[in-house]
Parts: C-alpha cells; structure tokens; sequence
C-alpha cells in the first residue's frame, strides 16, 4: 500500500504542475518519473534505465506512425479537404438533418486532423449554414465538437488512443473497430443531446468568419482524393487484424504475409501520406518541403512526440516499481474492470484539461495491472484503450483549450459552455463506457 500511495501522489503532482502551475507536461511526466522512481526505493539505475528504455520504446513504437497522420491531417486541413468532406455530408444527410450532418462531417475530419483545428476550419461553414437554417449556434455547435471529440479520443490514428495503443500493446485494427463502433454510438447520443440543447438555449449565428472567407471552390479538391488518405489507411490496419485472429480461415503464405506488411501501422499511414501528396489539385514541390506542409508537420509533432515517450517513460518506471503486485490482490477482489481506466482518465482530464495527457498517463498506470484486472486477451486490452479514451473526454471545461475554442467561437458565456459543451463530453463518454461494458459482456457469452 506505501507504493500504491506514492503513485496516488505521484499522479497528483503531475496534476498540479500541469494544470495549477502550467508546466509542460513532458518536464512535468519526466521529473515525476525520476521521483517516483526514487521514493518506491529502485536505484538511480534503475530508474534511468527504465526512463531511457521507455521513452525510447515508446517512441519507436509509435513515432513514425503519429508523424505520418499529422501529414495527412495537415494536407487534408491546407488544402481545403476539410471544407468538401463538410459539404458532401450536408448534401447528402440534408440540411433538415443538419445536427447530424455536422456532427458526423465533424468526426470524419476528426480522424486525422487535431480537434481544435478542426473546430476552427468548419466554423464558417457551421455558421453560415446555422444562420441559413435559422436554428440556434448552441446546438450546432455543440454537434460539431462532440463530433470531432468523439474521433479524437476513441479512433486511431489520433494521437491519443494510438500512444494508449502502444503502451499497453492492443493490436491498432482492433482498437480501430472497437474505437469506430464505440465512438460512433457516443456521437449518436450526442447529436440527440446538441439538437435538443439547441431547441432550448438560442444563440445568435453571426456573420464573422463569412464562408466566403474559406479556400475558393475552383481550388478544392475531389472528395474521393480527399477521403483516400483518410480511409485507405484505416482499411488495411483493420485487414491485418481479421486475417491474424485466431480462427480466420486465411493459411500462411505470400497473400496473408502481403496483408499483415501493408496492414503494418508504419506501411499503412505511409500509404496515405503518398495518397495525400496527391490532394491538391495543383501540385506544388514546396509542399514537400521543410519549410511546407509537410515540414509544418512535423513540426507540429515535436510536442505529442515528447509528450507520449514521456508518458512511456513513466509507465515503464511504474512497470519496473512492480507495484502491481501490490494492487492486483485488491483489484481483484473488487468489480472494476474497465470502469478503473475510465475513470483514471476522467479524473485525470477533469483535473489537468489535456486528453491527450490523460490518455498517455492512464494508459501507463494501468498497463501493469491488466492481469489484475482480467484483461489480457487482445480485443480486452483494446477496450481498454477505448475506455481510456472514453474517460478522457470527461469532462471538457475551463483548463480544456478545446472549451475555449468552442465557447469564442460559437459566441457562448462559460455557464453556457458547462451546460452545453461540459455535460454533452461527460454524456459522450458514459455513453461510450456503457457500449464497452455491453461489448465485453457479450464477447464473454460467446466465448
């Protein structure tokens, strides 16, 4: 128990030196590393090996794979991508549906372009079609942000659910399926929420950020160049998981290796980079460059990167602590299961703000405790990577940038943000653990 109370305090001091005193939080992952380390009594090299050897794992597990969805995103965002995926599911769900196509064309974009940009590229077109619909900004809004929070924190490649993926070693096609089909019913209970909300708190759609002001029609790309980079990806890491489930009537031989290489994360996203070279409609070499979209993102991924490895550098020390051995008997005896890293996260994301920080923080806490658990099967440890992530949408308020990019930019007080945004992610993500908890129940009848 003395162990099981340093690393109460150990996540506490991670808290507040995030969220109260605004310290990076790889400094603030790393020194608390090194002083939990030292506090459960492992030698200096102990505790520096396992640093080094989980920050550098981690990084090589998953590095390559967030670099390549952040390029995609961005081509996707730069050139315009974003705007006609948006008009494909107004055309086709119909403006009378317009809290369902917002939402959906949020969590599309979502999937590999970050939350709060997307946020911000679909605005325009939120508000323009808000105002021609005369319906209020309140339920919109909101449609779109659990949209896009929905994919953000529940289907790889986002950084998120992908880094939780690598710590805790659940197979990404898995995570994808579950992530897909989890997330997908927390929108639609969302969506429900947003219309509603709408009915009963009016926000005035203003003229601002005029949709005239987004890229020019002439210079967009088709849809299907657009959604190639998104999809193919997507397709062939959840191809590789089906062909190796046990069971699946596929022998060895050039076919299944063919799929297994391709459907490799690294070799997937690495196809859709090529597909999203190909976005544009006019090619320009400057994209490819370090000072183009491409080194834009790259740049961009400095800050997951190092947030990430830090995350496994702190789950490999708690590993090396082998305090696990002193939860398990307690964990065992007690009827958490999924609900444990859920709520690690939700507490860790109401405290802190950051998903993605409560994502990485949770996913190395309980990766020594899966056993303890009862969850060691791969489609287990790949709800558990939802259920964190499903967690970690709870709740979204004033220390989430997110929050504040919702409320000024759809015109909402702060009550107004808590009563609408705040209860529609705490809504998400209950709805989401409810799914996993029927996904785990029926997995068991079957087996």
């Amino acid at each position: 128990m003395p162990s099981f109370i340093l690393l109460f305090f150990a996540i506490l001091s991670i808290i507040m030196l995030t969220s109260k005193f605004q310290w990076h939080p790889f400094i603030a992952l790393i020194l608390v590393s090194i002083g939990f380390g030292l506090a459960v009594g492992l030698t200096s090299e102990q505790v520096l090996k396992s640093l080094q050897e989980g920050f550098g794992s981690t990084l090589g597990s998953i590095g390559m794979i967030i670099v390549a969805g952040l390029i995609i995103g961005t081509f996707v965002e730069e050139s315009g991508g974003a705007q006609v995926i948006a008009n494909y599911f107004i055309k086709k769900l119909g403006q009378k549906r317009l809290h369902a196509a917002i939402g959906w064309m949020g969590y599309l974009i979502s999937i590999p372009v970050f939350a709060d940009s997307g946020f911000v590229i679909l605005t325009p077109l939120n508000k323009a079609l808000t105002r021609k619909m005369g319906v209020s900004l309140a339920g919109t809004a909101i449609a779109l942000g659990i949209g896009l929070t929905a994919a953000h924190t529940m289907v790889p490649p986002t950084p998120g659910p992908l880094a939780a993926a690598a710590i805790i070693g659940a197979d990404l096609g898995w995570v994808i399926l579950i992530g897909l089909f989890t997330s997908s019913i927390g929108l639609l209970v969302g969506i429900k929420f947003a219309k509603r909300m709408g009915e009963n708190i009016w926000i005035e759609a203003d003229s601002l950020n005029s949709i005239d002001s987004q890229i020019d029609t002439e210079e967009l790309p088709s849809l299907i160049k657009t959604l190639f980079p998104i999809l193919i990806p997507l397709f062939l890491i959840i191809s590789k998981a089906i062909v190796q489930y046990p069971g699946f009537p596929l022998n060895k031989g050039v076919f299944r290796s063919s799929i297994e290489f391709i459907g490799h994360p690294i070799i997937a996203l690495m196809i859709g980079v090529i597909f999203a070279i190909r976005i544009p409609k006019k090619g320009n070499r400057k994209y490819l460059s370090e000072k183009g979209w491409v080194g834009k993102a790259i740049k961009g991924s400095s800050t997951i990167l190092l947030i990430t490895a830090a995350g496994g550098a702190f789950g490999k020390v708690i590993q090396t602590s082998e305090i696990h051995l002193t939860v398990e008997p307690i964990l065992k005896s007690l009827p958490l299961g999924l609900a444990l890293p859920f709520v690690i996260a939700a507490v860790i994301k109401t405290a802190q703000g950051s998903s993605t920080v409560a994502i990485v923080t949770t996913a190395s806490i309980v990766v020594p405790m899966l056993d303890g658990l009862g969850l060691i099967t791969p489609i287990d440890k790949a709800l558990v990577v939802i259920a964190i992530g499903a967690g970690s949408t709870v709740i979204s308020h004033t220390n989430d940038s997110f929050f504040w990019v919702i409320t000024q930019f759809s015109n909402m007080t702060v009550p107004q943000g808590y009563r609408l945004h705040s209860l529609a992610t705490l809504l998400l993500g209950s709805t989401a653990l409810i799914v996993l908890l029927l996904i785990q129940y029926t997995m068991s009848l079957i087996n």
